[in-house]
């Protein structure tokens, strides 16, 4: 067996191993990548991009429709399935293009083709070389679709996001089971596009929300445009004429199609981790810390969805760009809120501590996206805007179903990596008419102000 020695090693070149690559070899370290397949990050290929590609064709479709109540006739809306499609293939291989240059342009003797197994804490197999690294490992192996059983007997009709994109039609009818950010973006997508959508989850909350009165006004405002089963268990069979029959208790759906969104877990199956002495949850992923992304008080490391933690892609970037660098010898950055948004209309987005893990002392201030005076006139007045703020007056924490929520999460993010009390984060420059100012509306509810 062949042998080699590195510094750090990076197993998958994905969003989280590049980014862990480039850390490390920019603190001097002596580091390989392993890569069993052609490279390239789940959000390109089969994720984040083109996902928000058929969500642009849908916004576009559903505005058209909307024109009449601005006073605008834009006629009658056709869409055309073969374009739609054409338009996301060809931007997501753009968007592909851009990664796998930045994969490729890792020194070919840097790379090692193969799937990684670990033979020992410091060491893998790969092929008929066994690599070890002196200084650490870092696992980026990233996750893969789940099909529920449930679908069982209907699985030639199931997709799941790496195979939803290969359509070249829009079925008549689609079933999503999951109603997490990834389910419901594309659940609306398709919905704007023409096609009867049925979400089916058998939980009550969608797109992560954890916030009851935020959950509520989010349910509400995405039932208007799809079908939403919560609280069910479904089950499955085949139609005398090659479609899917949903049935539970209180309902039933006909679908041409299934997508299957019920999670992502992490691909470590292969690398036989019962070698490595690491402790390992009951899902088989190893436990590690989440500032560092280091496995106990190992030369191992987690990053991005192989971890399970956050999967999300900007955490994937930092954990790869963490994972890397403390391996090489650097120390670990602050810890950053947590900060997750679906990508429906309007925007679901969760930031810092959420509602199940408020402190008892918590307060909580609210703002009614009906009372926006910018969202009422763009005709999007769905939504409730929800902050916490804990016994000293800190920013905490927000769920927000708003449009335009993807912006205000960003300015409650920093805000809460700031530091910001409540009364400094309402006493801003919020101008008017903006959908920001359902923030200060909100903390200004917080602080129990009048206006």
């Amino acid at each position: 067996m062949d042998s080699r020695d590195c510094d750090v090693l990076i197993l998958g070149a994905g969003t989280a191993g590049l980014k862990a690559y480039k850390a490390a070899t920019a603190r001097g370290a002596d580091t390989l990548i392993v890569e069993r397949g052609p490279g390239g990050s789940t959000c390109t290929r089969v994720g984040c991009m083109p996902s928000k590609l058929l969500i642009a064709a849908g916004r576009a479709a559903h505005q058209a429709r909307g024109a009449a109540a601005f006073g605008v006739d834009a006629g009658a809306v056709t869409v055309d399935a073969t374009r739609v499609w054409q338009r996301v293939r060809a931007e997501r291989d753009r968007f592909v293009q851009a990664v796998l240059d930045d994969y490729h342009a890792i020194p070919a003797e840097r790379v090692v083709h193969g799937t990684a197994r670990f033979c020992a804490a410091d060491a893998v197999i790969v092929g008929d070389t066994r690599v070890t690294a002196r200084r650490g490992i870092v696992i980026a192996t990233g996750g893969h679709p789940i099909v529920p059983e449930l679908l069982a007997p209907v699985r030639d009709l199931v997709r799941t996001h790496e195979t939803i994109f290969d359509l070249d039609t829009l079925p008549r009818a689609l079933a999503v089971i999951g109603a997490g950010p990834l389910g419901l973006e594309l659940g609306q997508a398709f919905a704007r596009l023409g096609v009867d959508v049925t979400v089916i989850d058998g939980g009550q909350h969608v797109g992560g929300l954890k916030d009851p009165a935020v959950n509520r006004a989010a349910v509400a405002a995405l039932g208007r445009e799809m079908t939403l089963a919560l609280g069910v268990e479904a089950a499955a069979s085949a139609t005398d004429d090659g479609r899917v029959r949903l049935t539970w208790e209180g309902g039933e759906a006909t679908v041409d199609q299934v997508l299957a969104a019920t999670g992502r877990p992490p691909s470590l199956a292969e690398l036989a981790l019962e070698t490595t002495g690491l402790a390992l949850d009951e899902h088989g992923t190893p436990e590690f810390d989440s500032r560092s992304h280091r496995c106990g008080d190992s030369a191992i490391f987690v990053a991005g969805d192989a971890g399970a933690w956050r999967p999300v892609l900007h955490e994937a970037a930092r954990g790869g760009r963490i994972a890397g660098d403390v391996a090489a010898g650097g120390k670990p950055p602050r810890r950053l809120p947590a900060f997750a948004i679906a990508f429906t209309e309007p925007n679901l987005v969760s930031v810092g501590r959420d509602f199940d893990s408020l402190p008892e002392q918590a307060r909580i201030g609210a703002a009614k996206v009906c009372d926006n005076g910018r969202a009422t006139v763009d005709g999007e007045d769905q939504g409730l805007v929800r902050l916490y703020g804990d016994a000293d007056g800190r920013l905490i924490g927000a769920a927000i179903a708003a449009p335009g929520g993807e912006h205000l999460g960003h300015l409650v993010a920093l805000a809460i990596d700031r530091g910001t009390d409540v009364a400094t984060f309402a006493d801003q420059a919020w101008y008017h008419p903006t959908v920001e100012e359902l923030l200060q509306a909100a903390a200004r509810d917080l602080l129990g102000a009048a206006d």
